[in-house]
Order: C-alpha cells, then sequence, then structure tokens
C-alpha cells in the first residue's frame, strides 16, 4: 500500500493543525489552567478513551466503502487520502468544540449550543443526539444478527437471521436495556478497542498468508474480485459512500465537552495534544483495517467486512466473538440515549420519568429498532446514510455554527486569528452540507 496519498496531504493537514494550535493566541480570554469541572484525568487516560470512543464498529463498514467506487488495488491510495483527510477535519471540529466551551464555560454539547446560537434552537442538538443513537443501536442489531448467525453456524448450529436477531434481543439485550444502573458495564468497554487490535491483526494474518487468494485454504468462501476501477474512480459520486461511512466512524463529537472538562490541567494545549494523537492513532487503525479488507475480497467487500470470512476460520471467529461481546455490553450504554433522547424531545420532565414509563418505551423502542433491522440488512447503507445526515451536522456543521456565533458575539474582544478563523469554520459547514446531500442521496441509490 503507498504512503504517497499521506505524504501528498502532509500539508493540508498541517493547516488543519495550525487552526487548533491556533488557539493558543488565544489565552487571555480562557482562565489559564482549570475548567469549571476540575479534571483530574491525565492525557494518557484522555487519549485512551477518545481512541476507544472512535474506533468501533463502524470501521468494519470501510472496505465495503472503498469497493463502492473501485475494484482495482490502487484505489486504496485515494482512499488512505481521503480517510486521513476526513480524520483530520473531524479532529478539528472536535477539538473546536473543545475550545468553546473552554470560552464559553460550557459543560455539555447542549449548553455550547444553547450560549452560542440560543436555546430557542436547543431541540436540534437532542434531535441529532438522539437519532444518532438510534441509529447506532440499529447497526448494532444488524452486526449482532450477523455475526450471532456466523458463530451459531461455525458451531454446526443453524439459525436464521431472523430467529437469531429475535434470540439475542430477546435473551440478551432486552434484559441489559431493562437494567436500571449500568455501572457494572463500564468494565467490559474495554473489549472495544482490544477486539478491533485482534480483528485487524487477525485480518493481516489472512491478508498476508493468502488464505482467502484462488489457492488459498478459505478459497471456497468469498474469492477476490478485482477490475480496472484504480485510483481515478474516486471521482466518481460512489465515493460520497466511503466519505459518510467515515463520518458514522469517526463521530464522537458529543463527547467533546466531556473530555475537556475531564482534562487534568486542561490548557487548550493540552487538549488540542489529546484530541491530535487520539485522532492520529484512529485514522492508522482505519487506515490498516479498510486496506486490508479490500486488499483480500476487492469489490466483493460486505458492508460488515466479517461477513466474508469463512465460519470454519477459527481466528475470525474469535473476532467475531470478541466484537459481538463489545456490541452486547455497549449496546445498553447506548440505548439509554435513544431512550433518554426520547423523552426530552417530548418534553418529559425528570420527576415523571417513572421505572414503568421508562420500561414500556423501553420495549417500544427495542421493538422498532429490531424491525428495522430486520427490515433492512446492509450495515453499509445505515452507517453511510447515518454519516450523510446526522455525522455531518455533527462534525462540520454544528460546531462551525456554535464558533461563528461565539465569534459574533465576542464582537471587539475577539481576536484576529478567531475572525479570520470564521471563513475556514464556514468552508467547513457548507462542505459538510454539501457532502452530507450527496452522501445521503449516493446511499439511497445504491441500497
Amino acid at each position: 500500500m503507498s504512503r504517497d496519498p499521506v505524504i501528498a496531504n502532509t500539508a493540508s493537514i498541517q493547516k488543519l493543525m495550525d487552526l487548533q494550535g491556533g488557539a493558543q493566541k488565544q489565552k487571555k480570554q480562557i482562565v489559564a489552567a482549570k475548567s469549571a469541572g476540575g479534571g483530574s484525568a491525565t492525557m494518557t487516560k484522555l487519549i485512551f478513551n477518545l481512541v476507544k470512543s472512535i474506533v468501533g464498529a463502524g470501521v468494519l463498514s470501510l472496505p465495503a466503502g472503498i469497493a463502492a467506487f473501485g475494484n482495482a488495488p490502487s484505489a486504496i491510495a485515494p482512499a488512505v487520502l481521503l480517510i486521513t483527510l476526513i480524520g483530520s477535519i473531524s479532529a478539528y471540529g472536535f477539538a473546536l468544540i473543545g475550545r468553546i466551551c473552554a470560552i464559553t464555560s460550557s459543560s455539555s454539547y447542549r449548553e455550547a449550543w444553547d450560549k452560542t446560537v440560543g436555546e430557542s434552537t436547543s431541540w436540534v442538538t437532542a434531535f441529532s443526539s438522539t437519532f444518532s443513537c438510534l441509529f447506532a443501536n440499529l447497526a448494532y442489531s444488524m452486526i449482532l444478527a450477523d455475526t450471532f448467525t456466523n458463530l451459531f453456524a461455525s458451531l454446526g448450529i443453524q439459525s436464521t437471521r431472523t430467529q437469531t436477531l429475535f434470540g439475542v434481543t430477546l435473551a440478551v439485550l432486552l434484559p441489559l436495556c431493562l437494567m436500571k444502573n449500568l455501572s457494572s458495564l463500564a468494565p467490559f468497554s474495554l473489549l472495544g478497542i482490544m477486539g478491533m487490535v485482534y480483528t485487524a491483526i487477525a485480518m493481516a494474518i489472512r491478508y498476508f498468508g493468502g488464505a482467502y487468494g484462488i489457492n488459498g485454504k478459505f478459497a471456497g468462501s468469498v474469492l477476490p474480485s478485482f477490475g480496472n476501477k484504480g485510483a481515478s474512480a474516486v471521482l466518481s459520486p460512489n465515493s460520497f459512500i466511503l466519505i459518510s461511512m467515515l463520518s458514522t466512524a469517526y463521530m464522537a463529537h458529543f463527547a467533546a465537552p466531556k473530555f475537556y472538562t475531564e482534562l487534568e490541567n486542561n490548557t487548550i494545549e493540552r487538549f488540542t495534544t489529546v484530541v491530535n494523537s487520539s485522532f492520529g492513532i484512529s485514522i492508522a487503525i482505519f487506515c490498516i483495517v479498510a486496506a486490508l479488507g479490500f486488499m483480500t475480497f476487492g469489490s466483493d467487500c460486505n458492508g460488515l467486512i466479517l461477513n466474508n470470512y469463512s465460519n470454519a476460520d477459527s481466528i475470525m471467529s474469535l473476532s467475531r466473538i470478541a466484537v459481538a461481546l463489545s456490541i452486547v455490553f455497549s449496546y445498553p450504554l447506548v440505548f439509554v440515549g435513544t431512550r433518554e433522547g426520547i423523552l426530552d424531545l417530548f418534553n418529559v420532565k425528570l420527576e415523571n420519568r417513572t421505572n414503568a414509563l421508562s420500561d414500556k418505551l423501553t420495549l417500544l423502542t427495542l421493538a422498532i429498532i429490531t424491525a428495522g433491522a430486520l427490515v433492512v440488512n446492509d450495515i453499509g447503507f445505515v452507517l453511510s446514510f447515518a454519516g450523510a445526515t446526522l455525522g455531518n451536522a455533527l462534525i462540520y456543521v454544528f460546531p462551525a455554527l456554535m464558533f461563528n456565533k461565539m465569534v459574533e458575539k465576542l464582537g471587539s474582544k475577539a481576536t484576529a486569528e478567531q475572525k479570520a478563523e470564521v471563513k475556514f469554520a464556514t468552508a467547513t459547514c457548507l462542505l459538510g452540507i454539501a457532502m452530507g446531500g450527496i452522501g445521503a442521496f449516493m446511499s439511497i441509490k445504491n441500497l
């Protein structure tokens, strides 16, 4: 895999990082070292936690994102460029939110929105948060249905996708989502990043070992398929499917205020270091998994790359188990965001959120998600459509709107650097809108 695309893109990436570093000149507007919350987390801990938040199940769809526009090995080059560029812009948006929180003394995404754009439109953030969680739960249900079906098959147990999904939902997901205290699930969150690292290693073993080649050990399953659509194919509209998937994959921006307030001695410089380091590691993992999956199966990459591997492949079965366990224990944590977001949208006061109401809403919402997972079985579509709509809004549009409004309210107190950055923030906002529109259209078209 060539490194030229990454090297060629160094200048544009450095420009993004310089904009983040430009916050050093805004010290006079920010309380010197501590946040309102008095964070105590070290930079190392937050880098690990942020990588864990970014590198999730979305990375397993990226090989299919490359296959959406190309079918020749050279398609890897522009794909790596896109993964790196989108990751860098996503890092800029994440850092921008932290800077907004620092200047406005905000401790949450919604509070930052209220203090910049205005409280009258707070429903926008509530809507985005709710449906980003809803789409995540939908994707999780689809992954669990496919993964457990393949795991059962490797054990000689024949089960349809529908039967598997109903069984997993009723026996595992429903009890977990009905739990009132989810603190006991926190230790299992480590499984996520461990599972992805193991999956990347397993994919590398199978690719370099040629196990899925024409004469490979598992040649009887899905054979690699390559054609003549190489690097130049990235110019086709289908490349927006990969771009939209990346918006979902990198989406962790609602957590930016939390990471800023939890950072010990949270100067903007230290926060920017956390963001750049975390996104840099995540970009590397995304490039590796996307390249290995595509180079192994070419244009036949499934929306969930694990589905391409044979049920008889023991090391990939272990990967399925790791990913499945990670999602099972992450599911209720995300589901809380979905359920509470629905209650927020309907303005249900905290004192009226009884256990009975919560249980009824859990049953209804989980039923709707399960029905959606049965009707739609293309996870690539779910991730690309969610990325084109909610992902682009959270990563590109909302941070830029908040920043521009903040600078407008600062008036003469705004620095020259902030005023100049408004143009760049506006450009990322317009870019997000354009990519979102085209990406959503192409996702639906290719469904």
